[in-house]
């Protein structure tokens, strides 16, 4: 999940030399040049095909920079097109080019037709991928403001992992359809936003720069202002306020390359300013601290620790309501989990969990409303790599994101017992990161990380249902 480094091979190609000896016999002699009134058969060239480009796009604005571009059939006469435009192409080996970009090219927003061209004999033009030129790079994470009267979203906001910004949006409360109104800067790689319930503040976890950006939200535009940053752990991945707004948690990854730092909680307390103020840290047992949610009464929260197999875990807290601290209550095993989502209710949780063999399911819980603790009650199947789940503000539906097959699996929620049960899926963009329900439960928005966009959703409020209105980038 983050950075890995990438193995590169070095191809050698070993020429073969064949020797030809012509040997005289009784006078005549022996030549390799085809029959008379014959001509040879030319070669001729295949037609390329692209897979993948690297990268896929970048911020407006930037730098010229190297494309490469990864497929089949290319030539050391191949050529990288930019909107049917020639740009200068290497040639790497026959599944890899690379096309130098100048800074022109990505000097306004949009999306570019990159394709590479064969020269005849034969060849052709490969099919076309696009280009992303956003303001933000890498969506992973959504969060969406509430209005005064906290039932409908006025703003919605993308933390930018690869651009180091967020982005802001206005909601249309009557389409659901966003409109951009600018970026603002992050800290480094923020991977996760969450807003004050009042709807005027908003915090951002910056995975590499361990803090989190604190922002205040103009409740007229929507635009945030920065108010400063505060350390967190390591690597903190997810961030999130407590229902009452007096105090924030947030979940540190820890060392994921050594496991020499486990995971753990940030808390702090929120002043009326908006600022935090760190109150200590909890610790975890293992690496792999991603995710943690709080209760709706506010009394218990839920951690999700991916340990790689070291104790995959939900930890339980209490928390005290004058100083939100944090009291274990023991944990319960899940399997990869990667989010938490609580039911509106207070009755149930969902956790997003993803393992080996196609084995990705939503994990289904029952809470005790008296003590906190969770109740396995069965999984069900999501779509492959969910890294996100959310709960609709009715309680009667829940969503996931799943990252590598690209869509959103949907579920109708039991009132009684809280078991899920599959409406079915609907596509989304690339890498499928992070999911927030409008407060209306009328709109979904989705975080797609490698495509650079947002996808929005209107939701059927009988059958729960998505339906695609639109997308727009980040």
């Amino acid at each position: 999940m983050k950075s890995a480094a990438v193995a590169r091979r070095k191809l050698v190609i070993l020429g073969i030399v064949s020797l030809v000896f012509l040997a005289g016999c009784g006078g005549g002699s022996y030549s390799n040049q085809p029959p008379s009134g014959t001509n040879p058969t030319p070669t001729t060239n295949p037609v390329p095909a692209i897979s993948f480009l690297n990268p896929s796009g970048t911020a407006v604005g930037g730098p010229a920079f190297t494309l490469t571009v990864s497929g089949s059939n290319f030539l050391a006469s191949s050529v990288v097109r930019w909107n049917g435009s020639d740009r200068p192409t290497a040639f790497q080996n026959n599944t890899q080019v690379t096309a130098q970009i100048p800074a022109g090219d990505i000097a306004a927003t949009g999306t570019a037709a990159i394709t590479v061209f064969n020269p005849t004999p034969g060849g052709g033009t490969s099919n076309s991928l696009n280009f992303s030129i956003v303001r933000g790079l890498g969506p992973i994470s959504v969060a969406v403001a509430p209005d005064p009267s906290g039932k409908f979203g006025r703003f919605a906001y993308v933390a930018n992992r690869d651009s180091n910004n967020v982005s802001m949006y206005t909601i249309n409360p009557a389409t659901g359809i966003l409109e951009a109104v600018g970026t603002i800067a992050a800290g480094t790689a923020p991977f996760s936003v969450a807003v004050h319930p009042s709807g005027n503040f908003a915090y951002v976890a910056n995975l590499d720069s361990d803090n989190v950006s604190v922002y205040t939200i103009d409740t007229t535009t929507g635009v945030l202002t920065f108010m400063g940053a505060i350390g967190a752990g390591v690597e903190p991945d997810s961030v999130v306020v407590h229902p009452s707004g007096k105090f924030a948690y947030v979940a540190n990854f820890g060392d994921e390359l050594l496991g020499s730092v486990p995971g753990s909680v940030s808390t702090y307390t929120i002043n009326a300013g908006g600022g935090l103020t760190s109150t200590g840290t909890i610790a975890e047992k293992f690496v792999g601290t991603s995710s943690v949610a709080v209760h709706p009464s506010g009394k218990f929260a839920y951690v999700a620790n991916s340990a790689f197999n070291n104790g995959n875990t939900i930890s339980m807290y209490t928390i005290d309501a004058t100083t939100g601290a944090l009291t274990s209550i023991g944990t319960v095993a899940a399997q990869n989990p990667r989010s938490v989502a609580v039911h509106p209710s207070g009755n149930f949780a969902y956790v997003a969990t993803s393992g080996v063999s196609n084995s990705d399911t939503i994990s289904m819980y029952t809470i005790d409303r008296t003590t906190g603790a969770l109740t396995s009650i069965g999984t069900v199947a999501a779509g492959r790599l969910p890294e996100s789940v959310a709960v609709d503000p009715a309680g009667k539906f829940a969503y996931t994101a799943n990252a590598e097959s690209n869509d959103v699996s949907m579920y109708s929620i039991n009132a009684t017992t809280g078991a899920l049960t599959s409406i079915g899926t609907v596509a989304a963009g690339l890498a499928p990161n992070s999911i927030a329900i409008d407060p209306s439960g009328k709109f979904a928005y989705v975080a797609n990380a490698s495509s650079n966009n947002i996808s929005m959703y209107s939701i059927d409020a009988t059958t729960g249902a998505l339906t695609l209105i639109g997308t727009i980038g980040t």
